[in-house]
């Protein structure tokens, strides 16, 4: 449908750029296809009459004519531009979709290869111990505060670029996004966690970059990337309902080459 869109408005833009004013010096102008300057004469294409006329040179506003002509030229130019641009982007769109699974996950591509970005297991530390954060399988709420966190001071994905971009494919419909990972010793705090008295509420903290994102396909399939570069350190692209303390992460850090 965007090529057919794309292919219309080219069209369009060719006709919209094939007819011409030529402004006589009274402030009148006629409608041409095309001119051409002759001695004291001009003669043109009416496309009223659709026929080849003559005019004196005399007659014509030839620098306003000529102005608006390449005005109209520069401004076809930048729309072609623009069309052939969007349309390379979805080109390149389709290509990258048909590369990445549809399993649920999160993704990036790097040169013709499309590499998998390993799933974290993560504990909940609190007063009463560390707990194993399954998915649908929420441990027992305590009063109190804790930490999700990840073993390890860093991450074993790295990353030079720091605007990487990366594919998720939720399971679900959730939130998501990068959040920044705080190295604690021998451990990465992803998020503080608030357990509420008798309520029982949990309140989730993670710190989340600001990302642009894009949404591929209808069935939760996602392009996100950071809106600006990000600084050398740890960070997880992560799935969650807030609350629900099922956090999914994907950790990795940043380090730029200098």
């Amino acid at each position: 449908m965007r090529r057919i869109l794309w292919m219309l408005l080219a069209l369009a833009l060719a006709a919209w750029a094939a007819n011409l004013k030529l402004y006589l010096k009274d402030g009148t102008f006629q409608l041409v296809r095309e001119y051409q300057v002759e001695s004291d004469r001009v003669r043109f294409y009416s496309v009223e009459r659709s026929q080849w006329e003559e005019i004196p040179l005399d007659l014509i506003d030839l620098k306003r004519t000529e102005t608006e002509a390449s005005t109209r030229q520069a401004e076809l130019d930048k729309e072609t531009k623009m069309a052939a641009e969007e349309e390379r982007v979805e080109r390149q769109t389709k290509r990258d979709i048909s590369r990445i699974p549809q399993d649920p996950g999160v993704y990036w591509i790097e040169g013709t290869e499309t590499k998998v970005l390993k799933q974290a297991e993560s504990t909940v530390h609190t007063n009463k111990g560390r707990s194993v954060l399954k998915r649908l399988a929420p441990i027992p709420i305590v009063p109190g505060k804790g930490t999700l966190e990840l073993a390890g001071a860093h991450s074993a994905s790295v990353f030079t670029n720091q605007e990487q971009e990366f594919y998720i494919q939720l399971s679900e419909v959730e939130r998501f996004g990068i959040a920044r990972i705080k190295p604690k010793g021998s451990l990465r705090i992803v998020e503080d966690i608030t357990f509420m008295p008798v309520t029982n509420e949990v309140e989730e903290e993670p710190e989340m970059v600001d990302i642009f994102q894009q949404q591929l396909t209808p069935n939760g399939l996602y392009k996100i990337w950071p809106k600006a570069p990000l600084a050398a350190g740890e960070y997880a692209v992560i799935q969650y309902t807030a609350g629900k303390l099922n956090m999914q992460i994907w950790d990795f850090a940043v380090k730029p080459t200098k």
